[in-house]
């Protein structure tokens, strides 16, 4: 068949991407824009062999072969097969397994069946010279394709590059059109500060005990004979706790949950925390309640999205999810909330979660969570999400949930 196909090693086009680009060859340096990558691939393969492309297959590693979220992207494109090996953590590294296997099998029945004339192959690994040579015995080109190494010399095994017909490097000029380096503060740069969303739930003022508040107000009068009313002390200055203005500074749930809530979901100034209200944390070990009484009847009834969504729904959101949602830890919380508040039926339901700010509901926290491991923010299925992008997930969550009722609120322009 006059027809070509790719052989893609995930591993070592994104880890030499990766050395080349950022330095070193951890994946987490770069990001990808796998759609312009593969339709890259595509037209350099099929200018190369002057052949049409048959189909590109796809090579990664994933924990327990579970696709994440690049490769459900992957593998509704156009001509593009996804197949997994296993992705093991030993000795605190990742290592692929079962992917090289995988490649010599695809190679030899290609080749073996006939079903294509080229084969273009982006590895380095010598493991898949055997399979090479079988391909070629079987009448097919190899082209051998190598991706710039950062430091000028061979990434490929030598073999592998004699034996191919036609060999190819995909310099860095190619590889950036698809493929960037993160940009990471340097060791003398301050941190990123965050968004003004996650920034807003970060910076919220941690509860004061009726003992505290009368020294809170006491510095308070100091501050402003010395001329700095306009600056007042943060309520988490005067903490007994330790959390002072060069400590911690981040609330942790706990703070959190004992701040005031106005009616319209803002954030009153500090208060004394009303009873032992707790925020409930969701973890894949079940729910972890720290302390306190439950949660009222009517927000502990709320429905999950699980329950808002039809099976024809719950279709669509997984092939938006696949097709449209990127994972950042932000949007993730946007999605589910836009979703959520889009299914309610009683309006009266949005004004019982608006007076839980920042609080979200333990049921659909827990939901929330469990939705955005869906997107690899979840290293690993005993790793946690990381706190930071926590805090995402819900400010994007509460922007989202801000937004619509926002909307419904605003009255309609007259004529």
């Amino acid at each position: 068949m006059d027809r070509c196909v790719v052989l893609v090693d995930a591993g070592y086009l994104l880890g030499a991407a990766a050395s080349l680009l950022a330095g070193e060859p951890a994946r987490a340096r770069i990001t990808v824009d796998h759609a312009a990558l593969i339709q890259g691939l595509r037209e350099r393969a099929e200018a190369d062999t002057e052949r049409p492309l048959l189909r590109i297959y796809w090579f990664d590693g994933a924990p327990d072969r579970v696709p994440q979220p690049e490769h459900r992207r992957l593998r509704v494109m156009p001509r593009v097969t996804v197949r997994l090996g296993a992705l093991t953590r030993s000795d605190g590294r990742w290592a692929q397994k079962g992917v090289d296997a995988a490649m010599h099998a695809e190679l030899t029945e290609l080749a073996r069946n006939r079903a294509c004339s080229d084969i273009v192959l982006v590895t380095g690994d010598g493991d898949l010279l055997p399979g090479l040579m079988d391909a070629k015995e079987h009448g097919v080109a190899i082209h051998l394709w190598a991706v710039q190494a950062a430091d000028g010399d061979f990434n490929q095994s030598e073999d592998l590059v004699a034996e191919a017909d036609e060999r190819r490097v995909l310099d860095r000029g190619w590889i950036t059109q698809a493929v960037h380096a993160k940009e990471l503060a340097g060791p003398c740069a301050p941190p990123p500060a965050p968004g003004p969303e996650i920034a807003a739930i970060l910076s919220a003022p941690l509860p004061e005990s009726s003992a505290q508040a009368p020294a809170a107000e006491a510095g308070a009068a100091t501050s402003a004979q010395n001329g700095s009313a306009g600056h007042p002390q943060p309520a988490a200055a005067a903490s007994t706790t330790g959390e002072t203005a060069g400590g911690k500074g981040v609330p942790t749930p706990k703070d959190l949950a004992g701040l005031g809530r106005s009616p319209s979901g803002g954030a009153q100034p500090p208060q004394p925390p009303a009873g032992n209200a707790t925020l409930r944390w969701s973890s894949d070990r079940g729910w972890v309640e720290r302390g306190g009484t439950a949660e009222p009847p009517d927000i502990a009834g709320l429905p999950t999205l699980a329950q808002l969504t039809s099976a024809e729904q719950r279709w669509a959101d997984r092939e938006e999810d696949i097709t449209a949602v990127s994972g950042d830890p932000f949007e993730v919380g946007q999605v589910f909330a836009r979703r959520w508040t889009e299914r309610l039926t009683s309006p009266a339901q949005l004004q019982q979660l608006s007076a839980e700010y920042p609080r979200i509901p333990h049921r659909i926290d827990g939901e929330l969570l469990r939705y955005a491991a869906r997107f690899g923010l979840l290293a690993h299925k005993d790793d946690q999400i990381d706190e930071h992008d926590r805090y995402a997930i819900r400010a994007g969550f509460w922007r989202e949930f801000d937004t619509r009722t926002s909307a419904d609120r605003t009255p309609p322009a007259s004529g």
